[in-house]
């Protein structure tokens, strides 16, 4: 039996440090990220969405999405952000379940579903369990500011798109605290999977 990990976060906690180390190991990761790109391709349907909503202004001369000035629209207009979600959930969706299946059919005990916004999607429905990976806001603040040198109030609009970060804690089936060093957040991700009984395969 296929067991489907959702791993989670909030912006600039750390998740691609354990996505990375799922992947280091052995382990098949499917990436929302990849598949909010591939969607929006020129052809696709959910690149269509995106003119038909915000207009042909969001798309380069070669029909290729403008995707800066798109997130300075939605980072700062929760509306925006909202209706982008709507419009895109489906595809991306789609895309996530196809990429999952592929894995299960090729008999694989653990597939990695990386979603950022897993529960702003409400996602964890597709889960077995879902894995956190936390920080406290205001580590997660100064970490986005100094990632993407944003102001405070920049960093805090973004932070601001997503679920906070303590009520995600609530959620959560497993926590992995990323405050320490790469070395430490990977023990923890090791220890699970050692729990669990999962081989890594690498």
């Amino acid at each position: 039996m296929t067991f489907r990990l959702g791993l989670t976060g909030s912006i600039a906690t750390g998740k691609s440090t354990v996505s990375n180390y799922f992947k280091k190991v052995g382990f098949p990761v499917v990436d929302a990220d990849l598949g909010a790109r591939a969607v929006v391709e020129p052809g696709t349907q959910g690149l269509q969405a995106i003119k038909e909503h915000f207009g042909e202004d969001f798309l380069f001369p070669n029909g290729t999405l403008n995707r800066k000035k798109l997130g300075d629209v939605v980072f700062t207009d929760k509306d925006q952000l909202k209706a982008l979600n709507q419009l895109l959930l489906p595809y991306i969706y789609d895309w996530v379940n196809d990429q999952a299946q592929s894995y299960q059919d090729q008999g694989h005990q653990l597939i990695v579903l990386d979603i950022p916004l897993l529960y702003e999607t409400k996602y964890q429905d597709a889960c077995d369990a879902v894995m956190l990976v936390y920080v406290p806001e205001s580590i997660q603040l100064q970490r986005l500011m100094d990632r993407d040198n944003l102001s405070e109030d920049e960093a805090f609009d973004r932070m601001l798109s997503q679920y906070n970060i303590e009520q995600k804690l609530r959620w959560a089936d497993i926590v992995i605290d990323n405050q320490g060093s790469i070395q430490q957040t990977e023990k923890q991700v090791e220890a699970w999977l050692s729990i669990q009984g999962f081989q890594a395969i690498k």
